[in-house]
């Protein structure tokens, strides 16, 4: 009897998932598809959901002699590895601190990074733009590097903090024992035990930056500096709300998202489990 009622609920929860991966893959499989249509048949009434002839036209039109999306794509690589770069250096160090040090104000510390993650983003727009501005970043790729460095800083610490708190003390007393100091230690057993939760911190950072929009559009003025998501409105602004190109954009845009969970989905699940162990 437990055995029967163990079979209808897992069928249950699998019937549900897939419902559910359903409802959050259509707006994926809709933007594809209204790619690969034309502009007619995208008005078309009722509407189609297979394109009834497929066409290429709207890829073909991104790479343009007077524009081309693969400009766009080397300045969000540029942006995003700069950011991650910062966000990473500053992040790790600073939850191993937080998580095996003990000193006056660590939980205002702690706390003045969950603040972080709940202010608005346009609240810190105008005075990061007079410090680029006297610091001359403003219009360079720093800027927004930085800028989203700030928002990925936070979200790091605080899942690496909870990981490193899951490692044993004892280690730590283990590599003193071998002659590691502090930095040793921290370096050549914390840092690798922590890998999976680095990997999130890496990859959330990535997605952080690669997803941009108001920082590049805020420190960046010249329209060949911007990044991919600031090149959708470029694009638009110049050639008009023409749907299946836009769509066209979006799937290359997602595209290098995609294939980083997929290779790296063991490592994201495994960071975001185990870092969630203890608080």
């Amino acid at each position: 009897m437990n055995e029967i009622k163990s079979n209808k609920e897992n069928t249950i929860f699998n019937i549900s998932a897939i419902i559910l991966c359903i409802i959050f893959l259509f707006p994926l499989y809709w933007m594809i598809s209204s790619s690969l249509k034309n502009e007619l048949e995208i008005f078309k009434t009722p509407i189609s959901y297979i394109p009834h002839e497929i066409t290429f036209n709207a890829y073909s039109e991104q790479v343009r002699d007077d524009y081309n999306i693969f400009r766009n794509f080397s300045n969000s690589i540029i942006i995003s590895l700069s950011s991650t770069l910062i966000s990473v250096a500053l992040s790790i160090p600073a939850a191993y601190a937080l998580a095996r040090f003990k000193f006056k104000g660590r939980k205002l510390f702690i706390l003045s990074f969950l603040i972080t993650q709940m202010l608005p983003t346009s609240l810190i727009l105008t005075p990061l733009f007079i410090i680029f501005k006297s610091l001359n970043l403003y219009n360079t790729y720093m800027a927004p590097a930085i800028a989203d460095a700030t928002i990925a800083i936070p979200f790091s610490v605080l899942i690496l903090r909870t990981y490193f708190i899951t490692i044993p003390k004892e280690l730590d007393d283990a590599s003193r024992i071998d002659g590691c100091n502090s930095f040793t230690s921290f370096i050549r057993i914390m840092v690798p035990m922590a890998l999976p939760g680095v990997i999130v911190s890496i990859v959330f950072s990535l997605l952080f930056a690669w997803s941009d929009l108001i920082f590049a559009l805020t420190f960046i003025n010249n329209q060949d500096m911007w990044p991919v998501t600031s090149g959708v409105f470029n694009f638009m602004q110049r050639y008009g709300t023409q749907w299946n190109n836009v769509m066209a954009f979006g799937v290359v845009s997602v595209i290098p998202v995609i294939l980083l969970f997929v290779f790296l989905q063991r490592y994201i699940i495994s960071g975001l489990t185990n870092g969630a162990v203890k608080g």
